[in-house]
């Protein structure tokens, strides 16, 4: 038993699962950010633009 659990405090193949994880979530929520961001920019960019094509009155 005493050496099952020293082999089991050695193993770190589940502290590697965990890194793994929590750099994919950090991934995933920058990327959440990132997308937040270009999605108001883009708003902000298409109601402009729309502004402009109504106010040039060409026709």
């Amino acid at each position: 038993m005493i050496k099952f659990i020293k082999n089991f405090r050695k193993d770190e193949n589940g502290a590697v699962t965990v890194d793994w994880v929590v750099l994919t979530a950090a991934v995933v929520g920058m990327a959440i950010a990132a997308y937040s961001a270009i999605e108001t920019s883009a708003n902000t960019l298409v109601t402009a633009a729309g502004g402009a094509v109504t106010g040039e009155n060409d026709f």
